[in-house]
């Protein structure tokens, strides 16, 4: 109480200055807003690289002075296991006949697919402890309500802000990869003719049948009739951004092809997602703007 009448007092007779500060921060707003969407739709792979950068790099300055070592440890983990996955998908193109073209797509693939898995279930999980928590089913459990909720909100943070860095970089890498694959090439005619039984994205024979179950990975069978390992086509399709075959370049049915979320190139949480990059990549930066103004400006 006794600190809130001082901060009254030190604020009496400011409201003049404290309308224009609020002025500021509305108009930088706009304006931040209006630059980042066209610099978006002019320049989308810088807009992109840059944003991804800030997704990664922000929160670590924040919870470096924050002591958070919880978060720093599993940025630690991820960043390392991410730049070497990054490191083998962006290498120049390599000879199509090359096996290490089949592993290094396997392992993109795989990995984000695995943390899209893990940062979905924590959300998941983040989100339930929330909602129990408003409905106060963690009295049940002698769970303090400050406790539960900051334990939920802290699961849901980490379950959208890996979902969505781990999505942003493989997109990365899609960039890179998907012009290095098997028989595809960027002019619409296959590079050679493919048999019956070899896979056109990774240039591999295909052990398991259609109709077979496989004990590593199943054989897909799209409308055309052509046949892919299920980690080549889900990563061509998913990883490489491509809908259509990777041989005849006919189009593929993504919807019917693959129902998990994740498998589905532009139904990723769509704008939730956008609205995270914002918050976390851009808000910090306006904000910071916006103080260094009013410094400048001379108010407080």
């Amino acid at each position: 109480m006794m600190e809130h009448a001082k901060m009254h007092a030190k604020h009496k007779g400011h409201e003049a200055m404290h309308a224009e500060m609020v002025l500021i921060l509305i108009v930088t707003l706009v304006v931040a807003q209006l630059v980042l969407v066209q610099w978006k739709q002019r320049h989308p792979k810088s807009y992109n690289l840059v944003t991804l950068f800030q997704m990664w790099v922000v929160p670590l300055y924040f919870t470096t002075k924050l002591h958070w070592w919880r978060f720093l440890t599993t940025w630690f983990v991820f960043s390392v296991i991410t730049a070497y996955i990054s490191f083998r998908a962006t290498r120049k193109p390599l000879a199509c006949t090359t096996p290490s073209i089949s592993v290094s797509f396997r392992l993109v693939y795989k990995w984000f697919l695995l943390l899209y898995k893990i940062s979905y279930a924590i959300g998941i999980a983040g989100y339930s402890i929330v909602m129990f928590t408003l409905f106060g089913i963690n009295l049940i459990f002698r769970i303090k309500p400050e406790d539960a909720m900051d334990f939920g909100v802290s699961l849901l943070f980490y379950g959208l802000y890996y979902g969505v860095l781990g999505r942003d970089f493989a997109e990365m890498c899609a960039d890179f990869m998907a012009s290095t694959v098997g028989y595809y090439s960027a002019s619409g005619m296959p590079t050679k003719h493919l048999s019956d039984n070899i896979c056109a994205v990774c240039g591999q024979p295909i052990l398991v049948d259609v109709s077979e179950e496989g004990i590593i990975e199943n054989t897909y069978r799209l409308s055309c009739n052509h046949v892919f390992h299920e980690f080549c086509i889900r990563g061509w399709c998913i990883v490489g951004k491509k809908q259509m075959c990777p041989y005849c370049k006919e189009k593929v049915d993504l919807k019917r092809m693959f129902s998990n979320p994740w498998e589905r190139p532009h139904v990723m949480y769509g704008q939730l997602l956008d609205w995270l990059r914002y918050l976390v990549a851009w808000q910090p930066v306006i904000i910071g703007f916006v103080q260094g103004i009013n410094y400048v400006l001379g108010l407080e």
